[in-house]
This record gives C-alpha cells, sequence and structure tokens, in this order.
C-alpha cells in the first residue's frame, strides 16, 4: 500500500513538473526593451514555453499559439531580467560582515532576495566556500529557487592584506609565491568554476599589494583551465598591468585618475569587460549624509532592523563623517563617474556590478536598481545601462543562454509598471519576474518616477 503511494505521487508530481513546462504562455501588448540594445517595440508578444523563450517581437509579425494561457500586458514594459557580474553572498548577517556567515540558509535567503529585486543572475566574485558549489550545482539540475548562482569560488588575495574583510581561511587562497599561486589555480579549477577572483590593492595605502608576478601566473595558469578572470582593482597603473597580462574583466572601476588612451585601447583591442560597481564608493557615505535614503520602501524591504537602526544612528553618522578617507571616497567616486562614461563612449565593454552583499551597505537587489540610476547620471543612457545590465553581463559571465529576450533563450524577464527609458528609476516598479520561466512575485515594488 505504501509502495502504491509512493508511486501515485510520483506520477502526479511528475504530470504537474511536465504539465508546468509544457505551458505556453502569450504576454501581448507590453513594451518590449529586449536586452539587444534595438529600439523598444511598443506593441510586443512574447511567447514563452516552460523555461523558455519561443518568440518575441512585435505583435504584427509573431503568431500567438493556439491554446496559449494570454497575459494582457498592455501598458507595461518587459525587459530582461537582471544580471549582476559583481556581487557575493553568504558574507553578511543581521546587518554585520561574518566569516561564520557562509551557511547553506544564509546563501539560499541572500540568492532570494536578490531574485525578488529582478535580478534573476548574480556571480558570487569571490570569497565562497566550496559549499557554494553544492548550491550552485544543485541549483542548475533542479532549477531551483532564487538569482541563478554563478562562482567565482574563493578567488585569490595577498597574504594579511586584500581582501579585508573577516572571512574563514577557505573563503580565499593567500599565495605568497608565484608556485603557491599556480597550485592554488590548479586546486580552485577542479571544482569547475564560472571564473576567478583576483584582489590587486593596497586599500588607500594600508596595506600591501599583490606582486604583478603572482598575478600574471594566475591569470596564465586560469587561461590553461578556460576560466576566465576578474581583478578588483583601483589604480590605473595597475589596471593596466592587468589587462596587459590578459585580464578578462576589471571587476571596479579604476578611481585614482582619468582612464587614458593606452589603457583604452588595450581593452578595446583585447575585449577587456569594465564593471563600474559606483555603488561601492557611494555606499561608505550615502546613508549618514541622505537620510530620506533610509525612507525608501524598497530598501527597508531589503536590510536587517539591525542595518536600519545602524545607518540612522548619530554613531554611525560620525563615524562615517570621521572618516579619514572620505575626501580620498569621494573623490574616487568621481572619478569612477567620469570614466564609466569615457570607457562607454569610447566602445569599450561596460558590464554590470555592485559588490552588493559585501558589506551591509551593499544591499542585494536595491544596490542593482541604484547602480542602474547611478550609471544614468554619470551620462550613460537609459538603454546603454539596461544593456550593461543584461547583454554585456550575460557576455561576461559566459552565459550565453540569458540576457535578452530572444528566441531560444532562458525565460529570464521583468515585467515593469512604467517605462525604464523614460526614467530609469522605473526598473523599481516591478510587477512580476520570471526566472526560468518560473513566476516570483517582488519583495518590494515603487511607484513610476515622475
Amino acid at each position: 500500500m505504501k509502495k502504491a503511494l509512493l508511486l501515485a505521487l510520483a506520477c502526479v508530481t511528475s504530470s504537474a513538473a511536465f504539465a508546468a513546462e509544457s505551458q505556453t504562455t502569450v504576454f501581448e501588448g507590453a513594451r518590449l526593451i529586449d536586452g539587444t540594445g534595438r529600439p523598444a517595440v511598443e506593441n510586443s508578444v512574447v511567447v514563452v514555453k516552460g523555461d523558455k523563450i519561443v518568440a518575441a517581437g512585435p505583435a504584427a509579425k509573431v503568431k500567438k499559439p493556439q491554446g496559449a494561457r494570454v497575459v494582457d500586458a498592455h501598458g507595461q514594459t518587459i525587459m530582461p531580467g537582471i544580471i549582476n557580474a559583481h556581487g557575493h553572498v553568504g558574507l553578511v548577517v543581521n546587518g554585520k560582515n561574518s566569516a561564520e556567515g557562509y551557511t547553506r540558509e544564509n546563501v539560499e535567503a541572500q540568492l532570494a532576495q536578490y531574485e525578488q529585486y529582478g535580478v534573476t543572475s548574480v556571480m558570487a566574485l569571490g570569497l565562497n566556500r566550496d559549499l557554494g558549489f553544492e548550491i550552485r550545482d544543485q541549483q542548475r539540475k533542479t532549477k531551483g529557487p532564487g538569482a541563478s548562482l554563478f562562482l567565482a569560488g574563493r578567488g585569490i588575495g595577498v597574504p594579511d592584506a586584500a581582501p579585508p574583510v573577516p572571512v574563514a581561511k577557505d573563503q580565499v587562497y593567500r599565495p605568497q609565491s608565484v608556485d603557491e599561486a599556480v597550485k592554488d589555480v590548479r586546486e580552485f579549477a577542479t571544482h569547475k568554476p564560472d571564473m576567478l577572483k583576483l584582489w590587486v590593492d593596497d586599500i588607500f595605502g594600508k596595506m600591501p599589494k599583490m606582486d604583478p608576478a603572482v598575478y600574471k601566473a594566475a591569470i596564465a595558469e586560469a587561461h590553461k583551465h578556460k576560466i576566465p578572470v576578474a581583478a578588483h582593482v583601483f589604480y590605473l597603473a595597475d589596471a593596466k598591468g592587468l589587462v596587459g597580462f590578459g585580464i578578462d574583466a576589471l571587476a571596479h572601476s579604476v578611481r585614482d585618475q582619468e582612464v587614458d588612451d593606452d589603457l583604452i585601447g588595450q581593452m578595446k583591442k583585447r575585449g577587456t569587460f569594465y564593471v563600474a560597481t559606483l555603488n561601492v564608493d557611494e555606499s561608505a557615505y550615502m546613508f549618514a549624509e541622505d537620510p530620506s535614503f533610509a525612507q525608501d520602501p524598497m530598501l527597508v524591504k531589503a536590510v536587517s532592523p539591525v542595518t536600519m537602526e545602524q545607518i540612522q544612528s548619530d554613531e554611525y553618522k560620525k563615524s562615517v563623517a570621521n572618516n579619514p578617507n572620505l575626501a580620498k571616497i569621494k573623490a574616487a567616486a568621481a572619478n569612477g563617474m567620469k570614466n564609466v562614461k569615457k570607457l562607454q563612449d569610447a566602445g569599450v565593454r561596460i558590464a554590470f556590478g555592485t559588490d552588493s552583499g559585501a558589506q551591509p551597505v551593499r544591499v542585494p537587489g536595491w544596490a542593482e536598481h541604484r547602480e542602474l540610476e547611478l550609471l544614468v547620471k554619470a551620462g550613460l543612457t537609459p538603454m546603454q545601462a539596461l544593456v550593461a545590465a543584461t547583454k554585456t553581463s550575460a557576455a561576461m559571465i559566459h552565459a550565453s543562454d540569458r540576457g535578452t529576450i530572444e528566441a531560444g533563450k532562458r525565460a529570464d524577464f521583468l515585467v515593469l509598471q512604467a517605462n525604464p527609458l523614460e526614467d530609469i528609476r522605473n526598473t523599481r516598479t516591478l510587477l512580476t519576474i520570471y526566472n526560468g520561466g518560473r513566476e516570483v512575485q517582488p519583495r518590494a515594488t515603487a511607484v513610476a518616477a515622475k
């Protein structure tokens, strides 16, 4: 009897899964921003079957399958899911950085938060424990919930230096020689990572910086294993050195000075990606200097009560005001804004990331919408910002199955109440999120920007 009951339940589950996979849904009437950079289609049809997009384009040209479920999306906007090519998971617990934070429960909760804010894929760019690979592989096998996880494993830092955050020993490699770096990359490659992360920075001159011989060897060894490499960077000179040795992506802005023609030429020649992470510098002071951010309902629902209390406290505001590096951070923020615009205009490949999840004030989900706003403030058009956050980020993380709304791609897309091409803040007007065809309700949404 028990065996028969289990068999019946298995059949029901299998039938339900088959029905979900075979379900065809038509979204009709929406404004379609497909992520390619082409002009928006004002009256579109998007056909989805299971976890894939079957067709997308002008209503007059896309045939609607008979018997399909029809969703009326007139007056709404459909765009690809946001892809964060530089985020983190498992580093923050209840408003604090913690070396004990990388647990399954915490990682999965943060992936769910990313997803509920319209971030359908995230590259956890370093500081991951091996547990991350288990979570990633299980998620891919079962098409499980949360933003799709891409992993750069532990990453390679500097002994007693960058990255200067509290993590367990098994969350970052810290080789002391070229031979150790090569050995670490070889061990790292056995996990089948999606990318390798390097930290090349002295944190405002406070710490030793990675020896160029070490990062040269690490890049070369990673490339032998077909693993792309991204680097934390701050200085123009380091960016040039890394690009010269074949780095695939600069994971932060160049912030000490204006980028020059030499760097631009090398990045264009090699196809190097550039991730501005404008949110990184701004997050160091924004909440202390502008109390209105703490009134944002989307932020309130994205942070713990501990974090909300902290950023509103007089003690926190004083600590920010008394930070000896505050002037340097603000100068770095200004340089980052100028440089992303200059690189965009020059034709360098601009991808998208926020470093969210690395610190309590870099808030998963919320930070991505703020980063889009900052990119437009820096001078990018809303369309350029959206392409960076979708198509180009997909290319950077080697996820060719997503990033645009086209036939054959994953059904990762957002349904918005308002048009982000009119005001980029309208990416916050989330109505529904689809991740691999799976419908997700937003944790929070905003009214259309005026």
